[in-house]
């Protein structure tokens, strides 16, 4: 009872809080859940954090037009306080090509966040007009803050990153659940579970006037929220452990992988003087030994090296080519990123560039081609492009007129393995980014380079969203990144092999065998869309039909 009496006071606190000081409890609750997030993974955090949520949310009412703008207020500063710790390390890209960028640092470091807590302040705002008196407050917030977190995944291209969902990723029982209902159902499974100990501050059960109501009237109402969270997370756990207990790991017969992690700085990777050591570098840890019994490069069938590996359009280098096929035994494929010149006549200047991945056959010659998408805002190009390249302005990797985007997602055929989808960089954290239900593949070829974030939390949670995707998919995820962390997933999330951030080496592996397509990845977002439609509906029914702010 005295925990529960100082809780109210906390809640209390919270709740009649105004000005600077509201905006100080949302900022710092903001910033205690991003230690939910890898590779913290404190995710525990988030029953003390999400419940500020609600009770800043009860406060709002004492604001004009409904409480709306004061919600949407709170959550803004709620969101500002978990995307600066948790995206901090986008500054370390401004820091490559210092002398140029480098007075951009603060805008990125603090204006991204600033406008990815927009659509949290949304999330509060549309949770506050369909606001309850009692428990169910807490659903109406998973249903809107579910709602704004898709947003936040499309509008503008999306960036999805560190969706309040992937804090049910770890331990892996409790991310099996995503082979379900995906990213978005663990986001409203996620706020409805950690912000249910909120409703500890609410008034208490009144039945009839006896000894025993009176003795057990303080503990029923209030914990019956928290307990239905428990028990929901206590059942995730139960179906995913029974779920990795049936399923384990298979691998594909006569596939053996080796991933080439060089760990290039950012200056070397993009500078031409530099092919003949970039080329050496790559030839000779491809063929480095593994083991006591490992003869090299022989030993593979597919050697995968990272995005955009070469400071030179691969195919235009005969030499650099040559070099490859000479490296490849019979009967061993290379799949590699590299920046692609467009089809033009001889002779037309090439300003342009497509990011792209390249599987090569033994013989030095290019087998599947696919082109990067799903394109990386002021990174790759920029919005406006025209109009902000007159004002001075260029995006990071400095191709004049931003990189061309490829047409469309298939598959790609690599010899003697399955079908792979490919992804580059952070077309991996889009949970829709996939190739149609008709050519489904056998796994995902992730191609990345997070050298770009230094030594930081970014490259972890990078490898967490891809991890999620071989969940939802039920596919093997293959990961190359130049300075880690590679990694080798089977379709169930749990990780074969990896190489550490940092970390110059090859990973060598078998390839994990795909499970049948799951119920995500027939269905996509529509279980998550009718658990928040149902979630919806049954708050405005409450609203009609019981008091409320």
């Amino acid at each position: 009872m005295k925990t529960t009496n100082k809780l109210r006071a906390a809640g209390l606190a919270i709740i009649l809080s105004w000005g600077w000081k509201r905006a100080t409890i949302a900022l710092a609750a903001g910033a205690l859940s991003a230690l939910a997030m890898a590779p913290f993974n404190a995710w525990p955090v988030l029953f003390l954090s999400f419940p500020v949520m609600v009770w800043l949310i009860d406060g709002a009412g004492a604001g004009g037009l409904g409480g709306v703008p004061a919600a949407a207020m709170a959550g803004w500063w709620f969101g500002l306080g978990y995307f600066v710790p948790g995206l901090y390390w986008i500054g370390y890209a401004f820091l490559v090509d210092a002398p140029t960028f480098a007075w951009l640092m603060p805008f990125a470091v603090l204006g991204l966040p600033a406008y990815l807590a927009l659509f949290t302040a949304f999330g509060f705002a549309l949770a506050r007009l369909v606001w309850t008196w009692d428990a169910s407050r807490v659903i109406a917030l998973a249903a809107a803050l579910t709602s704004s977190e898709w947003l936040r995944g499309h509008v503008l291209t999306g960036f999805p990153w560190n969706a309040f969902g992937y804090a049910l990723t770890e331990p892996l029982v409790l991310a099996q659940t995503a082979s379900l209902i995906g990213l978005w159902g663990l986001t409203f499974f996620s706020v409805a579970i950690f912000a249910s100990p909120a409703v500890l501050v609410d008034g208490t059960w009144r039945g009839r006037k006896s000894w025993i109501a009176s003795w057990i009237a303080p503990w029923i109402t209030p914990w019956i929220a928290p307990a239905l969270a428990l028990l929901l997370l206590v059942a995730m756990g139960i179906f995913g452990a029974v779920r990795l207990g049936l399923q384990p790991t298979a691998t594909v017969a006569n596939v053996r992988l080796r991933i080439m992690q060089p760990d290039l700085q950012q200056d070397v990777r993009f500078n031409y003087a530099a092919k003949a050591e970039v080329m050496q570098k790559y030839l000779a840890l491809s063929d480095r030994a593994s083991g006591p019994q490992s003869t090299g490069v022989r030993d593979v069938s597919i050697l995968i090296w990272p995005e955009s590996a070469f400071p030179f359009f691969l195919t235009r280098e005969a030499d650099a080519m040559a070099q490859i096929a000479d490296l490849l035994p019979k009967g061993t494929t290379l799949i590699t990123g590299s920046v692609r010149a467009p089809d033009l006549p001889p002779g037309t200047k090439i300003t342009r560039a497509y990011n792209s991945i390249y599987a090569i056959g033994h013989d030095g010659s290019v087998l599947s081609i696919y082109d990067k998408l799903h394109l990386v805002p002021f990174g790759e190009y920029l919005p406006f492009q025209d109009w902000m390249e007159k004002l001075g302005f260029v995006q990071l990797t400095k191709i004049q007129g931003g990189f061309i985007p490829g047409v469309n997602r298939r598959t790609m055929e690599i010899p003697d393995a399955p079908r792979a989808l490919p992804l580059i960089c952070y077309e991996a954290v889009f949970p829709g980014d996939v190739a149609a239900r008709d050519d489904r593949p056998g796994w995902i070829i992730n191609l990345t380079n997070d050298g770009w974030f230094g030594i930081s939390t970014g490259p972890y949670q990078h490898l967490q969203q891809a991890r999620l995707r071989a969940i939802e998919q039920g596919l093997p995820v293959v990961r190359a990144a130049n300075t880690g962390i590679s990694a080798v997933i089977d379709p169930l999330g749990r990780v074969v092999a990896r190489l550490g951030l940092g970390v110059e080496g090859v990973l060598d592996s078998s390839l994990p065998s795909a499970i049948p397509p799951t119920i995500y990845a027939r269905s996509g977002d529509i279980p998550a869309a009718v658990v928040v439609a149902a979630a919806l509906i049954f708050i405005v029914r409450r609203r009609l039909t019981k008091r409320h702010f």
